[in-house]
């Protein structure tokens, strides 16, 4: 009875050994997975003119040229926004949307949350794209407004402006006149004119934005806001001097402008973390 006994508990012993092992390994298995520190980052952004924010349709402007003018309107796309490291990695914000639609009309557009989780470090500098690059500046790309409304005409370029901002100056003879300071795909027209026939080039006129002073540390969890400013005064004045009674009301057939306007835009944006 006694052998019987003891080979009954070893069994048992036995038993239990295998059973607290396949216990201990199925509590191994459903460990939780390490997760890298992480935080969010977002932008607020805000228009101004000569450090004052943009009061629309109030004629109390007066750019670098002397033109007095107003702002009705303003609305653009930025894209491709980078944060770079200060091991030389860097991250595109939002990858699968990587566009983003700001219009001072619309408080909603002027606050991007970045759903990316962005790894923790120290992050040299911050740049962007102005308008939208030309492998993804597409037709039809946007079927519904706000963004829709923003197409560049077929027969100029196609795509979407990279910005509109319309307005009214005071000429010299004192008449107030619509201007639309338009950009995007520029033509370049065979001999004088602007006939849409004599088209035999088209150029791509967005630019990089880099942003000075753009340096931050990111901790595990922090969520990290910048004030991102457009300082529309900037648009008129270096390294050109842009006169409105010179290059007219509409600019989207003058390559010129739109390049005047392309080289002046390297430091209309202005960067703070809040």
């Amino acid at each position: 009875m006694q052998n019987e006994s003891m080979k009954n508990f070893k069994l048992i012993f036995a038993l239990f050994l295998l059973s607290a092992a396949t216990l201990s390994s199925c509590k191994k298995d459903k460990d939780p997975v390490q997760v890298n520190p992480s935080g969010t980052v977002v932008f607020s952004v805000d228009h101004r003119v000569d450090g004052l924010p943009l009061q629309q349709n109030e004629l109390i402007y007066t750019n670098a040229a002397g033109n007095v003018y107003l702002v009705s309107d303003l609305k653009y796309f930025i894209s491709d926004i980078t944060l770079y490291k200060n091991d030389g990695s860097r991250v595109i914000l939002d990858e699968l949307k990587d566009i983003y639609y700001i219009d001072e009309a619309l408080s909603a557009t002027k606050t991007i949350l970045f759903p990316d989780k962005i790894p923790a470090g120290t992050y040299d500098s911050i740049n962007f794209i102005f308008g939208i690059p030309e492998a993804e500046n597409k037709s039809h790309r946007f079927v519904n407004p706000p963004e829709a409304l923003m197409s560049w005409p077929e027969v100029l370029g196609g795509g979407y402006h990279y910005m509109m901002m319309n307005g009214k100056w005071k000429d010299p003879a004192l008449a107030l006149v619509p201007f639309n300071f338009h950009l995007g795909i520029g033509q370049l027209y065979k001999g004088g004119g602007y006939n849409v026939d004599s088209i035999y080039a088209f150029v791509q006129n967005y630019f990089l934005v880099s942003l000075p002073g753009s340096t931050f540390t990111l901790a595990d969890k922090e969520k990290v806001t910048f004030s991102l400013t457009m300082n529309i005064e900037k648009w008129f004045e270096n390294p050109y001097i842009y006169d409105h009674n010179f290059w007219g009301g509409a600019i989207m057939q003058k390559q010129p402008a739109l390049q005047m306007a392309r080289e002046n835009g390297w430091d209309v944006f202005s960067i703070v973390k809040q």
